[in-house]
């Protein structure tokens, strides 16, 4: 009998550490997410709201807002793929377009500074819940490796519920440059019953998109402009150098070699190329971390600024944040 009680006591007792445990694995990679929100706002990244430049009625303190707002639902998205972990959840229940629509919620209703980081949301709603998935080590970090493969596995799992909810939070966010599209319009309403009766799920819906947004082809393609690219040489530069310096120069080369897809949406595809050639003529000069390419870079700025927020590039941004979010939950602390 005292062995019974003592097993039983021994079992409660492992399961009550591992759910703490668990609890704080959600709650560390909410931190790390945040966190890459706040270091990608705190750059001075030319053409985008930093902690130098605003544009009219979006300022900083509307993105720091943004990144506390956020911090819950990374944290139950952490959350959902924990539970997928434990076998208590399928990856189709995560609940992946939901959670992005409460978080797009969360976030315009604790700011007023319009749409900040919708495209930050869409990338890491993903990686939220794929990070819940993938084993950490002791001092919580997690493998990239694994979390490349589960957020794959978490966005071939969407639906068209998921979809359904996507959409709704384009509604919410209002997100300039979606008029001119082949097919789904997020702007017909009748567009949301087709994705239920036709059963197009998220994932079919951004395959569409993917020629024209590139935050829907780094879902397609399993991120990688994020993962192959723009890690790889952020790692480098944080070691090289301060990380400011490091985050505008790994903004420079996303765009030197990817015309913004938010730009393109807004005045073109030619307009678009024309901001990535120049982005190249700075990168070339050694961006922010050489004198003749931080003069470039000024100009390249004020360039930038003059067509109002058209020329903001707001996709090379939210792939920056992505970047920055895979150092943070591979151990990166500022």
């Amino acid at each position: 009998m005292f062995y019974i009680t003592f097993k039983l006591f021994a079992s409660f007792k492992i399961a009550m550490l591992q759910t703490g445990q668990n609890a704080q694995k959600a709650i560390d990679i909410s931190r790390c997410l945040q966190l890459a929100i706040l270091l990608e706002v705190s750059a001075d990244k030319p053409g985008n709201v930093n902690f130098s430049s605003s544009f009219e009625g979006t300022r900083k303190e509307h993105f720091l807002a943004s990144a506390i707002a956020a911090g819950p639902i990374f944290q139950k998205a952490a959350k959902m793929g924990i539970q997928i972990l434990e076998g208590k959840r399928e990856l189709s229940e995560a609940g992946l377009g939901e959670l992005v629509e409460q978080c797009t919620r969360d976030v315009m209703e604790w700011q007023h500074g319009g749409n900040t980081i919708l495209g930050t949301i869409m990338l890491f709603i993903p990686i939220s819940i794929a990070a819940g998935i993938t084993h950490v080590d002791e001092i919580f970090r997690i493998d990239l490796k694994s979390l490349r493969k589960n957020i794959d596995k978490v966005i071939r799992a969407s639906t068209a519920i998921d979809a359904v909810h996507l959409y709704n939070a384009i509604d919410i966010a209002m997100p300039n440059g979606l008029n001119q599209v082949p097919d789904l319009n997020v702007n017909d309403h009748a567009s949301k019953q087709r994705l239920l009766a036709e059963n197009i799920t998220l994932r079919q819906v951004f395959d569409i998109a993917k020629s024209y947004d590139d935050i829907c082809s780094e879902w397609i393609n399993n991120y990688p402009i994020t993962f192959d690219e723009a890690y790889p040489y952020l790692i480098d530069q944080i070691v090289k150098t301060d990380q400011n310096t490091a985050v505008i120069n790994t903004f420079l080369k996303i765009l030197a070699q990817h015309p913004d897809t938010f730009i393109a949406r807004k005045v073109g595809d030619v307009k678009a190329k024309e901001v990535t050639l120049e982005a190249k003529k700075v990168f070339d000069l050694g961006g922010a971390a050489t004198l003749l390419g931080r003069v470039a870079l000024k100009e390249f700025d004020q360039y930038l600024r003059k067509a109002e927020n058209h020329y903001n590039p707001g996709t090379t941004a939210d792939i920056t944040a992505a970047t920055l979010a895979l150092c943070t939950l591979n151990g990166y602390r500022p």
